[in-house]
């Protein structure tokens, strides 16, 4: 039987996490690893300056006071007994569009898993947080992971998955630019003193069909395959003409 290793990046107490996990024990013996506590936005950060720590969170469980990137790595590389199959990340709480992926704990969890040449997925919901949405949500992701155990992969890809509710269908899409505007809030504390806060709103904008932002409002599940391969995002051809000596 397949292993899958289930993360996320909203920490081991998330209902989106065991909504996951048990979706995909129906396709093959589930493993987790995950941080102890939210690490949302976190993007692929690891864990160097000081020591980690896990504990048991169940007979396949683990809670690691990490990253979501350090989870994969630890958990790869210490924990689990075989490697895995697959690697799932999520559910997360809202979306994972466009550019955000770069910021998303939960897409790195997924990377850092395909860095060592493993398939992997990235799965969030977009929208209402409900027992309903996160089981909908997590059969989306049973259906990726057995398309992915069948069918295989692209080296060097991650799936990345958004799933609204209610789902009417999937497609596959492209990443769109994602945007926003006054990003940060400035205020005041008690004493005076100004501080500033994240909270800007989306810069809508007009976006190819298939881009994943339009496929989510269409209440489909988008399905982006998100290729990492340095050979591709380095290209040294516009630079040709530049004077090196």
């Amino acid at each position: 039987m397949a292993t899958i290793l289930v993360t996320n990046d909203d920490g081991i107490l998330a209902e989106g996490l065991w909504a996951l996990a048990k979706a995909l024990a129906k396709l093959a013996t589930v493993y987790i690893a995950a941080p102890d506590r939210e690490r949302s936005a976190i993007g692929h950060a690891v864990t160097m300056s000081r020591p980690l720590r896990v504990k048991r969170y169940g007979e396949k469980a683990f809670m690691i006071d990490g990253t979501p990137a350090d989870c994969v790595k630890l958990a790869l590389e210490n924990i689990l007994p075989e490697r895995p199959s697959l690697i799932a990340s999520g559910i997360n709480r809202g979306p994972n569009l466009g550019t955000d992926i770069f910021y998303s704990g939960t897409f790195s969890g997924a990377m850092e898993g395909a860095f060592y040449g493993i398939p992997a997925i990235a799965v969030s919901l977009v929208e209402k947080f409900t027992k309903e949405a996160y089981d909908s949500a997590a059969e989306e992701a049973l259906w990726a992971a057995t398309m992915i155990l069948a069918k295989g992969l692209h080296p060097e890809t991650v799936l990345n998955i958004n799933v609204p509710a209610p789902v009417k269908g999937r497609s596959l899409s492209i990443l769109a630019p994602r945007l926003y505007s006054k990003a940060f809030q400035e205020r005041k504390d008690p004493f005076g003193r100004e501080y500033y806060w994240m909270a800007g709103e989306v810069i809508t904008g007009s976006f190819p069909e298939n881009a994943d932002v339009n496929v989510v409002a269409r209440k489909q599940t988008s399905i982006t395959p998100v290729n990492f391969s340095l050979e591709r995002i380095s290209d040294p051809l516009p630079y040709k003409k530049w004077p090196l000596e």
